[in-house]
């Protein structure tokens, strides 16, 4: 069988609960952030994050947070063939918290967990002989089940020819050691437990720990001779990390000193969080392993991968793709606090998000001032009409990928609520309709602390009425206002599209979209999305482009707006963006919407005949964007 998959992992699987305050006691946080968790899924999304085909063996709930690693994980990339829906346990769960750069108190919620339930019957045959490697956690060797289902993956593996790793992963209360306040205590001396993984030793090609996670292992706190037991039992390759030291590598015997092992280089940080450092370490390590480079090389890699982790809120969210561990490693680090260094966030940030969007095809009703002004408009009726605008999106995109909407929270709650969880693209509007100077929507308060409240499937998006020849305060004022938005946007996980209309200023040219973009990414604003005006000319086009590409070539694109033009201007708009690989699509409003509002709120149209008329503008125009991009001959 052709092995489709370069590891499978194989145990743990939680959701984390990581305190968003940093200093304090865990019976202090206020708030927390949801993350993946648990060893075997963070390597996993670590490892796909890096490149690696990765699948993961675990169970997880039959509710909410089952269903949230399972999509989770998808968006990282990691095959869930192998992730099974206990019907009767709930997913694990952690509590924990930043104290310090030593201390991380947590808690496991794991009594009867649905990870804990992986039995034999979990492990397809099939499935393992698919993978080149086999990846196992010492928690899953702690009680019988489990243990028998980890013992047959690797029997499994070695039969059809793949290699077997184990991550020591000791946590003393897992293995009922301590109690349930102890979750943060990494050693405790145990001769059962040494004798369970002594047992299991000679199943391995790859052995990592720290020197605690070898003191178990080797029944002795003495490194060197723990190493030797290990060795003694074992032929594999050891990898001793050794925390700000970095690791060392012994394939063969051991020598009298951990310096005398294979290393790779050091990475002289911050350390923020500890927590999760192995996990990405041990991503870093298969890459390099997986990929056959020298030990020093997937040392290099491992010890980078943890250098991320401790320097960021989180475990798996801190881990690098494979584009932004390449960026550090050729560029160095210009600041120890790595969470400070904006130019590798920005890396992290946009190499990192979820799903890909290289078709947009948006029905923009977020109009809040232009609804109001119709005849028969109130705020309750224009609601309603805003979920048959939501409807005829969903006719349309009958499930396909590439649709999406633009939504306000103040007149269209009900739709945007709603939209959720349909995997069509969100946008929601923040600025005050017409305003210039830019000021936002009240609901986001006076510190934007509104945003707090944003599902993180929304995209921020902020209208900037603005023009180069704007005087400088007007520049000012309007640029303080985007800044902060974007900062705000970035903290809360949420992308971000800025749009700018600089013809309802004053005359344009070919440069002056182009002009307005590099000011606003010399201060430091990275929009994931431009939406811009139907610029006719096609070096208007091409110069917004360049521009946009030369300080964000990882932006996600460009949608095209549409001014209430007759879909027939548009049609030869888009012909003309649609030659430029930037431009995803269109978020085009009142013409596809205007007709059957006036009709609609005047009593004259039924919810049926606006919900037609609707869906098929926004099909035309669509199938008027696809074509257009067809016959450009660029690539969606």
């Amino acid at each position: 069988m052709s092995k489709t998959l370069d590891l499978i992992t194989i145990g743990r699987s939680s959701v984390d609960l990581y305190g968003s305050q940093v200093g304090g006691r865990l019976e202090d946080m206020g708030s927390f952030q949801k993350y993946i968790g648990g060893s075997p899924t963070n390597i996993a999304a670590g490892s796909a994050r890096l490149g690696l085909k990765a699948g993961l063996i675990t169970r997880v709930g039959d509710e909410h947070m089952g269903r949230f690693i399972r999509e989770q994980l998808v968006r990282e990339g990691v095959d869930v063939t192998g992730v099974k829906t206990d019907p009767e346990r709930l997913t694990a769960l952690v509590l924990l918290g930043i104290r310090d750069d030593k201390q991380f108190p947590l808690i496991f919620y794991r009594e009867n967990c649905a990870d804990m339930a992986i039995c034999e019957d979990d492990i397809d045959p099939a499935f393992i002989a698919s993978a080149r490697a086999v990846v196992a956690t010492g928690t899953h060797l702690s009680h019988p089940r489990t243990e028998a289902a980890v013992l047959k993956a690797l029997r499994l593996a070695r039969e059809s020819g793949g290699q077997t790793a184990l991550d020591i992963d000791y946590r003393p209360n897992l293995w009922g050691l301590s109690g349930h306040g102890d979750g943060e205590n990494r050693f405790i001396a145990s001769a059962k437990v040494t004798a369970r993984l002594q047992q299991h030793l000679p199943l391995f090609d790859l052995i990592v720990g720290t020197e605690e996670e070898f003191h178990i292992a080797g029944g002795s706190t003495n490194t060197i001779e723990a190493l030797r037991a290990v060795r003694a039992l074992t032929g594999a390759t050891l990898i001793c990390k050794r925390g700000p030291m970095g690791a060392a590598a012994f394939a063969g015997a051991i020598p009298d000193t951990l310096d005398e092992g294979e290393a790779g280089p050091g990475f002289p940080i911050e350390v923020f969080n500890v927590l999760g450092a192995g996990d990405g370490f041990m991503a870093g390590l298969l890459k390099g392993w997986l990929d056959g480079e020298t030990w020093p090389r997937a040392l290099t890699y491992a010890n980078a991968c943890g250098a991320f982790a401790v320097s960021r809120h989180g475990c798996t969210p801190a881990y690098p793709s494979w584009e932004e561990l390449q960026f550090f490693l050729k560029r160095g680090i210009v600041t120890p606090a790595l969470r400070k260094d904006a130019e590798l966030e920005q890396v992290h940030w946009s190499t990192n998000r979820s799903y890909d969007w290289p078709l947009m095809h948006v029905f923009a009703f977020d109009h809040r001032r232009q609804m109001e002004e119709l005849p028969g408009a109130t705020p309750e009726k224009i609601g309603a009409f805003k979920k048959l605008c939501l409807a005829a999106v969903e006719e349309v995109a009958a499930g396909k990928t590439g649709y999406g909407l633009l939504c306000d929270n103040r007149l269209g709650r009900d739709a945007l609520h709603q939209a959720a969880g349909k995997g069509l693209w969100i946008g929601r509007p923040v600025e005050w309709p017409g305003s210039r100077p830019l000021t936002l929507e009240p609901e986001l308060g006076p510190d934007y602390g509104g945003l707090t409240e944003w599902p993180l499937e929304h995209v921020v998006k902020v209208l900037c009425f603005c023009h180069p020849d704007d005087d400088a305060a007007l520049w000012a004022e309007q640029e303080a206002v985007i800044q902060r938005l974007f900062a705000a946007a970035r903290r809360n996980r949420l992308e971000f599209l800025l749009e700018v209309i600089p013809s309802k200023v004053g005359p344009v040219d070919d440069e002056t979209t182009a002009r307005i973009i590099e000011r606003f990414y010399k201060l430091g604003v990275y929009p994931d999305w431009w939406k811009l005006e139907p610029m006719r000319s096609d070096a208007a086009w091409k110069r917004t482009c360049d521009m946009i590409k030369a300080y964000d070539p990882r932006v996600r694109g460009i949608v095209v707006l549409g001014l209430d033009a007759p879909e027939d201007e548009l049609a030869a708009c888009f012909a003309t963006a649609a030659q430029h690989d930037l431009v995803k699509g269109f978020a085009v409003g009142r013409t596809i919407y205007s007709e059957a509002a006036r009709g609609w709120l005047a009593g004259t149209m039924t919810d049926a005949e606006a919900i037609a008329q609707m869906a098929g503008k926004f099909a035309r125009l669509s199938a008027t964007w696809d074509a257009a991009r067809g016959a450009s001959g660029v690539a969606a």
